[in-house]
């Protein structure tokens, strides 16, 4: 049996659908849990392959391989990686982590670096935007919860960290990619599966949409629309040549402690040098 972590975010449900029909045909056990958590089970042993992420990845990058053409990226906005603040950004004193997926806690850092105090306090916190704002002057709102945010004052300012990443840089951010850990033999049907599920599941979007809208309360047009304009679930060179340039950043912020060439399996030869 396979063990392959994935979350149940909006954005990853075109992936999720399609592999638990096709878990046991394949010999997988689909394991759900939030991106951090994934990657520590990963890192663990627990887990043979997961979606983790990107930072997570690129601190292993020697020790993991990337399932080709699959991710979870944006290209401009996107949504659902917020900064919410109710001070000037050189003025926050006090800032709440949702750290699920540390790849946005990483890209807070570089995108801000240049504008926090010194002195900025930030803190891990349970994904609850109205007690991390209340607590906090601001907070880094991700996933589900940035689609229902409380009504907030009008001096609010709200950053798309996508969005930035695409202003400062005219690339693609992915924030998530599927690896596997060393040692891990990955067939080649479950590798060409993963790779095929995105586009099944690219073509139920209207019918996730509507369950997950039904389940979790969410707007069913808001669900819908990001998951078929503001989600990307390719890997190709526009999310790698993104990819790099956010490994080359990570690494000057001192947030992994090497570049690593990206490296995939099956496509050994299909690799990015730092």
């Amino acid at each position: 049996m396979i063990r392959f972590g994935l979350h149940d975010f909006l954005n990853a449900q075109p992936l999720l659908v399609p592999l638990l029909r096709a878990q046991k045909k394949l010999g997988l056990q689909i394991v759900k849990d939030v991106p951090g958590v994934l990657a520590e089970k990963l890192k663990a042993g627990q887990l043979d392959l997961a979606m983790i992420p990107t930072v997570e990845y690129l601190k292993e990058a020697d020790r993991y391989r990337l399932v080709p053409g699959v991710s979870i990226a944006s290209r401009d906005k996107v949504g659902t990686v917020l900064l919410v603040t109710q001070v000037p950004v050189e003025n926050i004193k006090t800032l709440a982590l949702d750290d699920r997926s540390r790849t946005s806690v990483a890209l807070l850092k570089i995108l801000f670096a240049n504008k926090f105090r010194q002195d900025i306090e930030l803190t891990p916190s349970p994904p609850d935007p109205n007690a991390m704002l209340k607590d906090h002057d601001a907070a880094l709102i991700i996933g589900d919860q940035a689609f229902s945010l409380p009504d907030l004052p009008t001096e609010t300012k709200i950053y798309d960290l996508s969005q930035e990443w695409f202003l400062k840089t005219g690339k693609t951010f992915v924030h998530a990619v599927v690896a596997v850990r060393e040692g891990v033999d990955l067939p080649r049907p479950v590798c060409a599966k993963i790779q095929s599920a995105k586009h099944e599941g690219q073509q139920e979007i209207a019918d996730i949409a509507s369950r997950y809208a039904k389940s979790s309360g969410l707007d069913l047009n808001i669900c819908e629309d990001y998951l078929r304009n503001k989600i990307i679930y390719d890997l190709s060179d526009q999310e790698l040549e993104g990819m790099a340039l956010f490994r080359d950043k990570c690494f000057d912020q001192g947030l992994i402690s090497q570049k690593q060439e990206i490296r995939f399996v099956e496509n050994s030869d299909q690799k990015m040098k730092p």
